[in-house]
Protein backbone atom coordinates (compact mmCIF):
# COMPACT_ATOMS: atom_id res chain seq x y z
CA UNK A 1 0.00 0.00 0.00
CA UNK A 2 1.50 3.22 -1.19
CA UNK A 3 2.33 5.89 1.99
CA UNK A 4 0.31 9.02 2.00
CA UNK A 5 0.44 12.58 1.56
CA UNK A 6 -0.71 12.81 5.14
CA UNK A 7 1.73 10.23 6.61
CA UNK A 8 4.80 12.11 4.29
CA UNK A 9 3.70 15.04 5.67
CA UNK A 10 3.45 14.07 9.50
CA UNK A 11 7.33 12.71 8.98
CA UNK A 12 8.19 16.04 7.90
CA UNK A 13 6.74 18.03 11.19
CA UNK A 14 8.10 15.67 13.18
CA UNK A 15 11.76 15.84 11.52
CA UNK A 16 11.50 19.42 11.32
CA UNK A 17 10.64 19.74 15.36
CA UNK A 18 13.05 16.86 16.10
CA UNK A 19 15.48 19.21 14.54
CA UNK A 20 14.37 22.14 16.32
CA UNK A 21 13.42 24.00 12.74
CA UNK A 22 10.58 26.28 12.32
CA UNK A 23 8.64 26.16 9.00
CA UNK A 24 10.56 29.59 7.63
CA UNK A 25 14.09 27.95 8.40
CA UNK A 26 13.09 24.30 6.89
CA UNK A 27 11.50 26.69 3.85
CA UNK A 28 14.77 28.55 3.85
CA UNK A 29 16.55 25.20 3.70
CA UNK A 30 14.86 23.54 1.16
CA UNK A 31 14.60 26.35 -0.47
CA UNK A 32 10.62 25.74 -1.04
CA UNK A 33 8.23 28.62 0.07
CA UNK A 34 6.95 29.02 3.89
CA UNK A 35 3.20 27.73 2.37
CA UNK A 36 4.25 24.96 0.35
CA UNK A 37 6.07 23.35 3.57
CA UNK A 38 2.96 24.63 5.84
CA UNK A 39 0.59 22.56 3.22
CA UNK A 40 2.85 19.05 3.03
CA UNK A 41 2.88 18.84 6.46
CA UNK A 42 -0.53 19.18 6.62
CA UNK A 43 -1.23 17.07 3.70
CA UNK A 44 -3.23 19.73 1.56
CA UNK A 45 -0.45 19.31 -1.16
CA UNK A 46 1.16 16.43 -3.01
CA UNK A 47 4.94 17.32 -3.67
CA UNK A 48 6.86 16.19 -6.02
CA UNK A 49 9.89 14.11 -5.72
CA UNK A 50 12.24 17.17 -6.43
CA UNK A 51 10.94 18.53 -3.18
CA UNK A 52 11.03 16.09 -1.34
CA UNK A 53 14.39 15.52 -2.37
CA UNK A 54 15.58 18.93 -0.99
CA UNK A 55 13.34 19.08 2.30
CA UNK A 56 15.12 15.32 3.25
CA UNK A 57 18.89 17.25 2.41
CA UNK A 58 17.43 19.72 4.72
CA UNK A 59 16.62 17.83 7.28
CA UNK A 60 19.90 15.78 6.87
CA UNK A 61 18.11 12.63 6.16
CA UNK A 62 17.52 10.21 3.16
CA UNK A 63 15.01 10.61 0.90
CA UNK A 64 13.42 7.12 1.72
CA UNK A 65 12.77 8.23 5.54
CA UNK A 66 10.41 10.55 4.07
CA UNK A 67 9.13 7.47 1.84
CA UNK A 68 8.80 4.20 3.03
CA UNK A 69 6.58 3.49 5.52
CA UNK A 70 8.54 0.69 7.86
CA UNK A 71 11.95 2.59 7.07
CA UNK A 72 14.33 2.39 10.35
Amino acid sequence: MPISSQEIGQRVLELRLDRRLTQEGLAFDAEISVPHVSCIENGARKASLGVLVKIANALCVDVTTLLLRDHC
